[in-house]
């Protein structure tokens, strides 16, 4: 009896390593970031593609913990790719790497399932972080870009919070339930209910890290020292 191929179902067995595929269509990119990344400890290069098609491939048959996306690659419109990649590897947390600030993509990808949009002049320690950032923490989303690209997006935004407004989302990007902000303010639970939605319309946000983004960019709310916009344990809560 000829003896049947076995091929691996599923995703494979998890280390103690964090395993990550790179997908960028520059092959000396790829390499130098390679070379980078495995001089961590805790870092592992599973996979790498140039394209989307072989991104999409590579993912399905690694499910990395981490995929390390460029925007602008062949054969990849990103819009469509983050989806797709999503649902083929749920629990892969993707990485946006960019060439340019473009706050309005960042937004955009951020709400379609990425957890972080980087720009390609970053430093090695700020990549490390965040790869680190997003694995240690399932709430946390990191737009890392220059404080001008942030104001591009606030620029077609009025400001039009009321000042109770801006102090509960002031409190809502330090990651406060909205049972502490009610605490906080000495206002019912129901009330910061109501500031959120209403706050939601105003901004054209579609969450609360949407919201905390398009706020910090249209200098509503004080931005984070480092220079990007980093939502630990911002979840989604309405």
């Amino acid at each position: 009896m000829r003896r049947r191929e076995q091929f691996p179902v599923g995703p494979p067995l998890r280390t103690d390593k964090i395993s990550i595929v790179i997908a960028d269509d520059h092959t000396l990119f790829r390499e130098g970031l390679r070379e980078i990344l495995l001089t961590e400890r805790d870092f592992d290069v599973v996979g790498q593609a140039g394209d989307g098609d072989e991104g999409i491939a590579v993912v399905c048959r690694c499910h990395p913990d981490v995929l390390l996306l460029d925007v602008e690659m062949p054969h990849h419109q990103v819009k469509r790719t983050v989806p797709q990649l999503l649902r083929v590897s749920p629990r892969t947390r993707i990485i946006m790497l960019t060439m340019y600030d473009d706050p309005q993509l960042a937004n955009e990808l951020i709400n379609l399932g990425a957890r972080a949009y980087l720009v390609k002049s970053a430093t090695r320690a700020e990549l490390v972080s965040v790869i680190r950032g997003v694995c240690s923490d399932e709430g946390r989303v990191v737009v890392s870009m220059s404080r001008h690209g942030f104001r591009q997006l606030g620029d077609d935004q009025e400001q039009t919070l009321t000042r109770r407004q801006k102090e509960i989302l002031g409190l809502a990007a330090q990651a406060l339930s909205n049972a502490q902000i009610a605490h906080r303010l000495f206002i019912s639970e129901n009330t910061v209910k109501r500031h959120l939605s209403t706050i939601y319309a105003e901004l054209g946000a579609v969450s609360r890290v949407d919201a905390i983004n398009k706020a910090r960019a249209a200098a509503l709310i004080p931005p984070i020292d480092t220079g990007w916009v980093d939502m630990a344990g911002a979840s989604n809560r309405r």
